[in-house]
């Protein structure tokens, strides 16, 4: 089943938590079902009653059964959740973790291969699919980071990764924003980070697991990441190669110590593979491979009018999730 949260419902009203449709496998048609659930969050709050009533709009749509079906406009998309109760990001990719401090002089911890990384972002305010990055200057180091995230309903405190994979009910694409050069300031403080991760953006769509068919399993999606940066691939490392922690235990570790709320985000992390010709999903990892290289980055980070796009495709080459499509912008003084 697919997903998305529009702008504007069919009288033309908006909403900040955007309107709920069913979108056909193949991202052509939509059907309103906001008289199911008016949003996202609403749907997610009651899935189990929910579900089944949009896998069948679901299952007809692609039947082309639907009467009142009308195209799907990728432009009219909201983030899946447009806002969310709670946005954690892990760093699952443990080899780009181990990559990034070695460019630095820094050792990696021994405990970050079985204890994951995990920071808590904001979530009140994330981009549309197709929002430009829009930041005062380019000084503050604007990268993309190309990663997979899950949406769960109701997780309990405590809950093991093996019952975890039940509470995963959808999946999306992300675009986790950095501003690498405000990172080390911030982090020497050992507070984590906060002014140098701005809004992330999602695709347009999320999904139900089963859509990536056998390419779902053991926690993680067995596809590759594709990131082009100005209509050039940039990289396209496999999701479910490399990935130390599965979204599994991914849950598992933010609901050690709590109870998630339906419609919590959990992030994958920057996707990474050890097989470095297979490019990297964020221009931090490439610019460490060049200073390990040659001494020194020749890539910069995004510039104005820099364009990114990030997407994840079947084997037969159709787009899952949709594209996330953004431009680098500079923002007005205020």
């Amino acid at each position: 089943m697919k997903l998305a949260s529009l702008k504007t419902n069919q009288e033309g009203q908006s909403s900040r938590d955007g309107y709920l449709v069913v979108v056909d496998r193949s991202l052509r048609f939509q059907v309103d079902v906001s008289h199911i659930a008016e949003n996202m969050q609403q749907a997610l709050d009651s899935w189990a009653n929910v579900a089944p009533v949009l896998q069948a709009i679901y299952v007809s749509l692609n039947q082309g059964r639907v009467q009142n079906a009308q195209p799907f406009d990728v432009t009219q998309c909201l983030s899946p959740l447009p806002r969310a109760y709670h946005w954690a990001d892990a760093s699952a990719y443990v080899n780009h973790v181990e990559l990034v401090r070695k460019a630095r002089g820094a050792a990696m911890p021994e405990s970050f291969w079985h204890d994951p990384l995990m920071y808590q972002g904001g979530s009140d305010t994330f981009l549309t699919p197709n929002q430009d990055i829009c930041m005062p200057t380019t000084d503050w180091g604007i990268d993309f980071e190309a990663e997979l995230a899950v949406i769960t309903d109701d997780v309990p405190f405590g809950v093991s990764a093996q019952n975890a994979q039940q509470h995963i009910k959808l999946l999306m694409l992300v675009n986790d924003v950095s501003l690498r050069n405000l990172i080390p300031a911030e982090l020497a403080k050992g507070f984590g980070f906060y002014q140098s991760k701005p809004s992330s953006s999602f695709s347009p769509v999320a999904v139900t697991p089963d859509e990536l068919a056998s390419n779902w399993r053991d926690g993680k999606a067995h596809l590759p990441m594709r990131c082009y940066l100005n209509d050039e691939l940039f990289g396209q490392p496999n999701a479910g190669i490399d990935m130390t922690f599965n979204f599994y235990q991914l849950v598992a570790h933010a609901a050690k110590t709590r109870a998630l709320a339906a419609g919590t985000i959990i992030g994958s992390g920057t996707v990474s593979n050890c097989d470095r010709a297979l490019g990297s999903c964020c221009i931090a990892e490439q610019r460490m491979l060049e200073i390990l290289e040659f001494g020194q980055a020749k890539t910069s980070f995004l510039q104005f009018g820099d364009t990114v796009k990030i997407e994840m495709q079947d084997e037969q080459g159709a787009t899952i999730f949709g594209a996330i499509q953004q431009k680098v912008t500079r923002r007005a003084e205020s």
